[in-house]
């Protein structure tokens, strides 16, 4: 039996799913000033009767990085560069406490310059005055030789715990987005550290000491020890496990669709391109930073059912800020479940407060009640249509990636909308009406995110190594240290990283038929040794290719939900 967690930026949702049948769910709100509570409580709720011997697994899928990022929540970071001669990058978006080290690396990866020890005390020195939490050090050819980020790092690792270094989060040589994801990934560690220490905490009260995986931005998961190390992966995990829960939830169709899964706080827009996902290959954009984080491509808008409403000049504006629950369910502003309530389209647990404000509203407003609340439901979904517009009219001015291939040429023209979330049900014929698309929803649309996460395949992810000058390769996962000849080239890397990520995702108990392997990342530099010799250093990864690990069964008993 699976037990997964999702945990938003509104709801916690956990499920347990055994055999792909849903078995039990619960519905919590998230305390955000008690983590640790809103676990534990959410856990005690779905494990109550149940055999907790029979968890097999745990898979989560968390919003907490993205929000700490899109909310500025996120740690001090001392950001280390070692630049070099060549172009003046621009630096402006990695925070205050900047330094730029002495010395150079090579295009070749040799060091052409060491850097002065000196240079380091005084770098120390500053964080130590600016009260730095964490540090990213990034030399610019380090995935050609890292021994230069990794003698920095030996120097503070006294001092800081949480210390990313540039070569370990890729192997690519597009040093800007690689000093922007060291940079999320310092920012973002310790939130996610306090998150697995929470998560771990409730799971041992609980005494479960099943295996944890955390669902990656494009789907794939990956163990909790290795999440802990590139917690920038874990980034628009939340949507993913939308994307997984939509793709369990709905038959498969090749046509092109939109996808909304329209949360408490924010609403995540996906494209579909003849009914598959489009992708981002080299990397989301995330606070305007362009990262190398592999994801599925989504767009995520600050409208949601607890979007804040309010009066200005006469007009209704949602959002994007969101101030607490909807009055229906105890809060004290008035949000666009409000109007849903209002109008009977959603239930609450106060209804009659829910009217009371939106008479308020509506006369502040010179308005009748029933049209105010139903200008609202209007005004929102059409806010989300246009978006949804943007969205296409940008994507199609560009090559279009799916999770499988390149599209050449291709316009998408979505031919329906599916939806997911709270909302979802009480939405679509507003939805309907403004675009006039067919509009559907699934049954258990309210908790799709944790039955993705539940349903989501467990991955696996292998780095190779091969350097034909030191004649070595290795995967340091597997603990693989071999010896190679000087005719060692990249395709024989790929085939050998391919079959070893086979061989590790059969160890975690996958069946052949879900063994899909596939490159993620792949290069290969000649180093050239005088006028006659070449040596070629090699760097391959491979992961289990994301999906379902079973088809969706449908509950047949409703789990305890705390917003009805």
């Amino acid at each position: 039996m699976i037990l997964a967690i999702d945990m938003g930026g509104t709801h916690i949702d956990s499920v347990l799913v055994r055999q792909g049948e849903l078995v039990k769910f619960v519905k919590h709100e998230v305390q955000r000033n008690d983590l640790f509570g809103s676990i534990w409580h959410c856990l005690q709720d779905l494990l109550q009767d149940q055999d907790k011997n029979e968890i097999s697994r745990i898979h989560l899928s968390t919003t907490v990085c993205t929000n700490a990022i899109v909310e500025g929540k996120v740690s001090k970071v001392g950001v280390i560069l070692q630049s070099g001669p060549g172009i003046n990058w621009d630096f402006g978006n990695l925070g205050d406490n900047l330094h730029f080290l002495s010395g150079s690396t090579d295009h070749r990866g040799v060091v052409a310059e060491d850097f002065d020890p000196d240079d380091l005390e005084a770098i120390k020195k500053s964080f130590q005055q600016n009260a730095v939490e964490s540090l990213a050090i990034i030399s610019k050819f380090s995935p050609r030789n890292p021994e230069t980020e990794k003698e920095i790092m030996s120097f503070f690792a006294d001092a800081y715990s949480e210390i990313t270094l540039g070569h370990s989060l890729s192997g690519k040589l597009n040093y800007p987005r690689r000093m922007q994801t060291a940079y999320l990934n310092a920012a973002v560690a310790n939130t996610f550290r306090t998150f697995a220490r929470n998560m771990l905490t409730a799971l041992k009260q609980e005494n479960i000491t099943a295996p944890i995986y955390i669902l990656k931005a494009d789907g794939g998961t990956v163990d909790l020890g290795s999440a802990l190390k590139r917690p920038v992966e874990t980034i628009l995990s939340g949507p993913a496990a939308s994307y997984t829960g939509i793709s369990a939830l709905f038959p498969a169709e090749n046509e092109d669709a939109v996808l909304l899964d329209i949360g408490g706080t924010t609403t995540d827009i996906f494209i579909l391109a003849d009914g598959i996902p489009l992708f981002e290959p080299v990397g989301i954009e995330i606070d305007h930073r362009k990262t190398l984080v592999r994801a599925v491509y989504s767009v995520s808008i600050g409208l949601g059912g607890d979007s804040y409403i309010r009066a200005d000049e006469g007009e209704i504006r949602i959002g994007p800020e969101r101030r607490g629950p909807a009055v229906a369910y105890g809060g004290e502003v008035l949000t666009p479940t409000d109007a849903l309530v209002y109008l009977g389209l959603m239930s609450g647990k106060y209804p009659q407060k829910a009217e009371m404000a939106i008479a308020s509203f509506a006369s502040e407003l010179n308005m009748d009640t029933e049209a105010c609340a139903a200008q609202i439901v209007t005004q929102f979904s059409e806010s989300i249509l246009r978006k949804i517009d943007d969205i296409l009219e940008r994507v199609n001015k560009n090559p279009v990636y799916t999770i499988k291939e390149l599209l050449h040429g291709q316009q998408i023209t979505p031919r329906s909308i599916k939806v997911i979330g709270g909302p979802a049900q009480a939405l679509a014929g507003a939805l309907y009406e403004a675009s006039g698309l067919e509009v559907t929803f699934p049954k258990n649309y309210e908790i799709a995110n944790a039955v993705g996460a539940a349903l989501a395949k467990p991955t696996t992810e292998i780095s190779l190594y091969a350097n034909t000058e030191r004649r070595i390769l290795s995967i340091p996962e597997l603990d693989i240290y071999e010896s190679i000849d000087r005719s060692f080239n990249q395709a024989e890397a790929e085939n050998i990283a391919l079959r070893a990520v086979e061989r590790a995702g059969a160890a975690m108990g996958l069946s052949a038929d879900q063994l899909d392997s596939e490159i993620t990342e792949s290069s290969s530099f000649n180093m050239v040794r005088g006028f006659m010799g070449r040596e070629r250093n090699i760097r391959v990864r491979a992961q289990i290719r994301p999906g379902l690990l079973y088809d969706f069964q449908p509950t047949r008993e409703r789990g305890k939900d705390e917003s009805e």
